[in-house]
Order: C-alpha cells, then structure tokens, then sequence
C-alpha cells in the first residue's frame, strides 16, 4: 500500500514538453460546446441549478433523472462513494486501473483488498478472483492505464444482491468498435443490474479537466444516499452548461466520430511502438493510451523528458512496476517523431 497513488499524468507535464502523459484530447473546443460554456458566465450572480443538465444526461443513457448524480469531476464521484459507503465490510478494487478509487477508500477509512489482473492474461479480467464476500467493488472499464476493454458481460456477472458494483467508464465514450452504434461494452444503460453504479467524464474527449464535470448512473435510492454526502452547489453553472451540451445528440454523434478516428489513431501508435526493440505493449488497447512494458522505465522516462516529451510513469498503478510507462494516443505525426526518439533513447541505452 506504500503506492504514490496521489499522482497523476498532469505532474509530468510542463511547458514546452509535448504532452503523451495526460489522457485528454488536444483539440480546439467545437462551437456547439464553447458558447453555451461562455453564455453561462453571465449567469453566475444564480446559483447553480441542476435540474435541465440532469435530466439531459438521464435521457442520453435512458434513466430517470433520479438516477444521475452530477458530481465536479469523476473524481468526485470516487470520494462520495467512499464517504457514503463507510459501512461496507470487503472493499474490493481491481487493479491496474485509475489510482482515485483506493486513494478515496483509504482516506475515508476502509482497509482495502486489491485484485491484481496479469500481463499473462491480457491485463483481463477475471471474475473468479473478486472475493464472493465482497461488497463494494471498483472496477474500470475502458481500464486506465492498461486500456484494456472488457467485455460487458463479464462485468455484469459481478453484479448481485447486496454488492454495490463500481465500473468506472471515464474513457468508455473513447470506445469505438466497427459495425457498432453506440459504446461497445458500456453498461451506462442498464438498470436490471443490482447495486450497479456507473461513473462517467466529460472531461477527457471534450478537454475539460479544468471544468470539472462527471456523473453517476444507478439505483436512485443509491444516489440518494451520495448526494446526501455532497457539498451544496458542488457542481458550477458552467460545469452544468458544458453537460447539458454534450448530452446532445450533436454530441453524442461527434464523439462517435471522434472515437473512430481515434481508433485509427491507435492502431497507427501500437503498429509503430511492435517495431520498437524491447517494447511490449500492454493488452489490447482500445481507449485514448496505451500501456508499455520497457526495462529500464525510469531511466528512459527521464531520457524523454530531455528531449521534449512527458510521458506517465507506470510504477505507481498497483500490479505494474518500474518498467512500466503510459502514452497517449496522439495524430500520426507526433506519433512517428515519438517512436523515432524513443527507439532512439532505447538505442543508446542498451
């Protein structure tokens, strides 16, 4: 448990690096988003009324409004969870994934239990190794760092009576599978599930990590009781603008296309990273990074640094290590120069 959970992409990023450490897309804001966002700051003498952005939001996935909770970030999310299920007796989450979860667990008390998935394995998840006793489970899908998605139902096998089941979909909207309308994998619409509660980001494909914007789906009573544990006001009228927008079907359609081309985009990073010496991919990424496996991690960490580029350290996800990194999926062309300088800094330090 000795972990530096507490850090995250942005600590390696500073001015004039060229950003692979952060998992947010780096494009300009459409106008559909970014006016809605600027009309709202003319509103703020009010205070924020959730009302319209959560009933949008409960529309996009086919809910209730009652089962939406609109939290200042999907980080939030992790903290309510943890704040208002102190009760719970077996804390469960599966790792790798994002660090949030646990940091917020520990923090309001519980002692933790960690299910470790393997590289042998895909990096997949296997049901078998969640304690039957169980009774509040983390678990990310797509998963953060691995980018490994799972499928759906293998999640929802999880899901019974007496557990509250977490599947953490902050990158499911980077998801993009041909012949497939909507998310592959996404459980955001399901409601037939016991104790499931899904969490949700706006802030990676939109670029809104400074805006802080998220939400919870599941069972209203549930919802109830995190609300309860929720600052007033927690989440800001543009914050609220920004979620009323991308709960439209403009949005939804744009990310759509968004998540196709990041697909492309993918495909193109991990084709380059297999003819890299040394490197191995984690999985089968299917979000917005990829996970890599490089003896000497740390020192090449570094050495990247030095030439312009940030990228995430893997050492601090609990189940990877020192010869562990994270890189965002980037266009073709930093791509192409990123490989370039990596294999050439692999070269040098052989």
């Amino acid at each position: 448990m000795s972990l530096d959970l507490g850090h995250h992409g942005d600590t390696e990023v500073a001015p004039g690096l060229i950003d692979l450490a952060v998992n947010v897309r780096h494009e300009p804001m459409p106008p559909w988003l970014a006016q809605p966002l600027m009309s709202s700051l003319s509103d703020l003498k009010a205070y924020p009324q959730a009302e319209k952005a959560t009933a949008a939001v409960a529309a996009r996935h086919g809910r209730e409004p009652g089962e939406v909770l609109l939290t200042a970030g999907a980080a939030q999310g992790f903290v309510l969870l943890a704040q208002a299920l102190r009760g719970a007796n077996h804390p469960v989450v599966v790792h790798p994934q994002f660090t949030e979860p646990e940091a917020a667990l520990l923090n309001a008390g519980h002692v933790v239990d960690r299910v470790l998935l393997r590289e042998e394995d895909g990096f997949r998840l296997q049901n078998a190794d969640v304690p039957d006793d169980a009774d509040l489970v983390f678990v990310g899908n797509p998963t953060n760092p691995t980018s490994v998605l799972h499928p759906a139902e293998e999640i929802a096998a999880l899901a019974r009576p007496g557990r509250v089941l977490v599947v953490d979909e902050a990158f499911a909207d980077t998801t993009f599978r041909p012949g497939v309308a909507g998310e592959p994998e996404s459980l955001a619409s399901r409601r037939d599930l016991p104790g499931l509660v899904v969490l949700r980001s706006l802030t990676k494909t939109w670029g809104l990590a400074g805006l802080r914007i998220g939400y919870l789906l599941g069972p209203a009573d549930l919802l109830k009781r995190l609300a309860a544990a929720q600052p007033l006001w927690a989440v800001s009228t543009p914050a609220l603008a920004a979620a009323l927008a991308c709960a439209s079907p403009t949005a939804v359609a744009a990310e759509r296309e968004i998540a196709r081309r990041l697909a492309d985009d993918r495909a193109h990073l991990t084709k380059r990273l297999g003819e890299v010496p040394k490197v191995t991919v984690a999985g089968a990424p299917a979000s917005a990074f990829v996970s890599v496996r490089i003896q000497g991690a740390d020192k090449i960490r570094l050495e990247l640094r030095e030439r312009g580029y940030a990228v995430r350290r893997g050492d601090t996800f609990p189940g990877l290590g020192a010869d562990w990194l994270r890189l965002a999926v980037r266009d073709t062309a930093t791509t192409d120069a990123f490989v370039e300088t990596l294999t050439a800094v692999i070269e040098e330090q052989a």
